[in-house]
């Protein structure tokens, strides 16, 4: 579905994590993975139409919206596009807690080693060093 998207096509997918909740909240542990796709030449992305198509697939995948935080059969977030910085309005990019969590990161790491953060200047790998640790395992 994702290398369907106008523009879009994937060009990677990270390997499967098996992570505990963030924050830690009784549910049953996720599991992550980070896909990149690639922009297709002659086209512009609109981040907060990306982040409507993304939530059309989720709902078409069974996706029900409850509480924030609750449980889900899919979450499709942008963590970045490209350097670029938005603040607002939503989605804001790089995605505000991408860096701290490993579950973003060390899939990111994957298929992005040599993205920087372009707010903080680091790559993937090193804010996933800099984490206290977080329960991530490889599938």
């Amino acid at each position: 579905m994702l290398d369907r998207l106008p523009g879009l096509r994937l060009s990677g997918l990270s390997r499967w994590y098996l992570t505990a909740p963030v924050p830690a909240s009784g549910q049953p542990d996720y599991v992550n993975a980070v896909a990149s796709l690639l922009l297709e030449p002659g086209y512009t992305i609109d981040p907060a139409g990306l982040l409507a198509q993304l939530m059309e697939i989720e709902e078409r995948c069974g996706r029900q919206r409850s509480v924030p935080n609750a449980a889900r059969t899919l979450d499709l977030d942008i963590i970045a596009i490209g350097d670029l910085v938005r603040f607002a309005p939503d989605p804001v990019l790089p995605h505000p807690r991408a860096h701290l969590r490993a579950f973003v990161l060390a899939p990111l790491a994957d298929v992005a080693p040599d993205w920087v953060h372009p707010v903080l200047g680091r790559t993937a790998e090193t804010l996933l060093a800099d984490l206290p640790g977080q329960d991530i395992r490889l599938l």
